[in-house]
């Protein structure tokens, strides 16, 4: 069978593989986008990824990934499936010259994504992980505020997890006692997005004890000097939330999709228009 893509180079072409609501998501985010064709999916279990197909318009559906690229030609592979499926999966996606966008996490454990982002690298591929707190209208205008505010910043983030919360909802044993890595890595980002420079040094204040998981804190600095603060609560109440200070300014996200600002010399906090 020929290639379903689209003649007008002005066009992205999108496949996707898997077959839960994160996918499912993704194609009607894509859809949405002007210019984008989907193109096709693919599943591990066929069942879903036709379901999907029928419900979303999805003009194909592949026996694999290579079947997948060879059919469609796509410029641009979207995967989310299940953590222990993610490095197999990932090296077939790279085994052709599509983009890939992958949802967090990029492996199972940290020598797992190590050895992922070693074969993307190998294979000259271009990967975006899909870490979507970045995307939040409002993550989007505090970067915005910040970009106008030279001064040093503080960046404290925190955790809440439950390894009994995991199981509860159905994860595999391997997943659980991944959690700190596989999902506290939305929080872990908002570091990394808020600081400035490069991480030149990190101190475990209380390291992660995966025989005991309780309480996680650690400093991480960065070149420019901006100061970050991670804590994690495991097993007992707390929030999703982020904060970060200036000489000028404080800003709050609790819940991390709404944003809230304190100046300098006030005591009230005022909502942040977002778009």
């Amino acid at each position: 069978m020929s290639p379903t893509r689209s003649d007008d180079e002005s066009v992205c072409r999108v496949a996707f593989v898997g077959g839960g609501a994160t996918i499912r998501e993704h194609v009607r985010a894509f859809a949405a986008v002007p210019n984008v064709e989907i193109v096709g999916l693919t599943n591990r279990t066929r069942d879903r990824a036709e379901a999907i197909a029928a419900e979303l318009g999805v003009p194909l559906v592949a026996r694999s990934i290579d079947d997948l690229y060879v059919r469609t030609q796509a410029d641009l592979v979207v995967m989310a499936v299940y953590e222990p499926a993610i490095a197999a999966v990932a090296k077939l996606c790279f085994a052709h010259p599509w983009a890939v966008l992958m949802e967090k996490p990029i492996g199972l454990d940290l020598a797992e994504a190590h050895d992922v982002r070693a074969a993307a690298t190998s294979a000259g591929r271009r990967v975006w992980v899909g870490l979507n707190r970045r995307a939040f209208a409002s993550t989007r205008a505090l970067l915005s505020d910040l970009a106008e505010d030279p001064g040093p910043r503080f960046i404290h983030v925190q955790d809440q997890q439950s390894l009994e919360t995991a199981r509860a909802i159905g994860h595999q044993d391997s997943v659980v006692q991944s959690w700190m890595f596989a999902n506290s890595i939305h929080l872990v980002d908002y570091l990394t997005t808020l600081g400035r420079g490069k991480v030149s040094s990190v101190e475990r204040i209380v390291p992660w004890r995966p025989d005991k998981p309780a309480l996680v804190i650690a400093k991480v600095a960065f070149s420019s000097g901006d100061i970050g603060l991670y804590e994690a609560i495991w097993n007992g109440p707390g929030p999703w939330a982020c904060s970060v200070s200036t000489p000028r300014r404080r800003w709050e996200l609790r819940p991390l999709e709404t944003v809230v600002f304190q100046n300098a010399g006030e005591r009230d906090r005022s909502a942040a228009a977002v778009r």
